[in-house]
């Protein structure tokens, strides 16, 4: 299921991840050659990407929230 990017944040290992509008979180990692994500690697890139939707496998298995606090 496509769910928008709303914000982001960092994981214990300082990697990028995406918190989606349906409550779940997504890593979102630039690493050549196997995924490339530049954008992810600045704060504008990131800001640009808001609302960006990604495939959310979470949703597809009904799996409970990461963020339950979200609506």
């Amino acid at each position: 299921m496509q769910q928008p990017i709303v914000d982001y944040h960092r994981d214990e290992e300082g990697h990028w991840v995406a918190e989606l509008a349906c409550g779940h979180n997504q890593h979102v990692r630039h690493q050549p050659p196997w995924v490339e994500r530049p954008w992810v690697t600045s704060e504008s890139g990131r800001r640009s990407r808001l609302g960006l939707k990604l495939g959310c496998v979470k949703c597809d298995r009904g799996e409970p929230r990461d963020n339950p606090a979200l609506p």
